[in-house]
């Protein structure tokens, strides 16, 4: 087999071009994904506005105007959790300084670094640094927030645009392609579109799932704020393999100084490993993995290559990204071994219907039966 160095070349090229456009471009291509997705959940919704007489204006208007609602009350809810929350901080962090010292006073006992090392001046030394390093906290909290805000709105922004524009985007995507290939490549966006959407609508199904478990776990183990941690580490699972890891770290540090109970932390990392386990193992394959028919290889490298361009937001994006691009590679002769490599390799697991497809086959089934009976 041989490849021409022109050929190689190009290849290496466009991809390292490609790699410099997403890093230096990212404050504005990171909303424009995130828009990409959000339309791809309301593009139902404006349809049936539509459907109901509104022009695509007011349709697109009120779909974001609803996720706008859901997002505030969401917001709302968790706001008075962490006001709850943060009237304990000052303890909390009382707990965890003393019990930083006692550890760094029982490891110099026993080793010996620094003579004569007192847990009162240790204790001063630490508050101190803490104090120091509030004014650097407040103000790398206050540009996270600014940034996050000004995402939001561009986010926002690009949504509203594609569901107004999505008939004018899609025929002109259509229209690069040859006449005799143009049905295709419409049926490729179309394939594209539901594969981001099964994934948007699986990941919010499975993120209730997963908040309501661990939620109603910390209940039980009588843990304040069971559904402010709880959710907080069920929105994590956004992120593959690591997500619900991260967010648990929280919740078990809270209880083992709240509480000062080893025994109750334990408690909470068995709840959190447990639910991990059974997603992961369970619900994740048949609600998500079905939209997405990729391998754990790419998983992993999407996961690693998308937090390294753009950070947690890219360790979001990458994954559906590289299940659309699969699509894509199916249509395509010579892009066909990408597809391969992507793919999960079982032909069964490929034509494997989703979770949400399945659903939603079902629900047309039973609604198709009632206006039978009904007529």
């Amino acid at each position: 087999m041989n490849i021409s160095f022109q050929k190689l070349f190009f290849a290496l090229a466009t991809s390292c071009l490609l790699f410099v456009v997403l890093i230096f471009a990212k404050s504005i291509l990171i909303p424009l994904a995130f828009a990409l997705f959000l339309s791809f959940i309301l593009f139902p919704l404006a349809k049936r506005f539509e459907r109901w007489g509104m022009n695509d204006l007011i349709a697109a208007f009120l779909s974001i105007f609803i996720v706008f609602l859901v997002l505030s009350g969401g917001i709302y809810i968790f706001s008075a959790q962490l006001i709850g929350l943060s009237k304990e901080l000052t303890d909390f962090q009382e707990k965890v300084l003393d019990v930083i010292a006692n550890a760094t006073v029982y490891i110099n006992n026993n080793i010996n670094f620094v003579e004569d090392l007192n847990k009162d001046q240790l204790l001063a030394e630490n508050r101190g640094w803490l104090q120091k390093t509030a004014g650097t906290l407040a103000q790398q909290t206050f540009n996270s927030t600014a940034n996050f805000i000004t995402g939001l709105f561009a986010t926002i922004i690009f949504t509203f645009l594609i569901l107004i524009y999505r008939k004018g985007l899609t025929k002109g995507f259509v229209a690069f392609a040859a006449k005799e290939n143009r049905n295709r490549v419409f049926k490729m966006l179309k394939s594209v579109q539901q594969v981001g959407q099964q994934y948007l609508f699986g990941m919010i199904l499975l993120i209730i799932i997963i908040g309501l478990a661990n939620s109603f776990g910390l209940m039980i183990i009588d843990v304040d704020h069971p559904f402010l941690f709880g959710f907080f580490a069920a929105t994590l699972s956004i992120i593959p393999y690591i997500g619900t890891a991260f967010g648990a770290i929280i919740p078990i540090l809270y209880t083992m100084m709240a509480y000062s109970s080893f025994f109750m932390g334990a408690q909470v990392a068995i709840l959190f490993w447990a639910v991990q386990l059974i997603t992961d193992n369970f619900l994740s394959p048949k609600i998500v993995g079905g939209s997405l028919k990729v391998n754990a290889l790419t998983t992993i490298l999407s996961l690693i290559i998308g937090a390294t361009i753009w950070g947690v937001a890219g360790m979001v994006l990458f994954l559906p990204f590289a299940a659309m691009l699969k699509v894509i590679c199916q249509e395509f002769d010579t892009l066909k071994p990408i597809a391969l490599l992507i793919g999960t390799q079982d032909k069964e697991e490929e034509n494997k219907e989703s979770f949400i497809s399945k659903w939603k086959r079902k629900i047309a089934a039973w609604r198709k039966k009632l206006s039978k009976k009904a007529n």
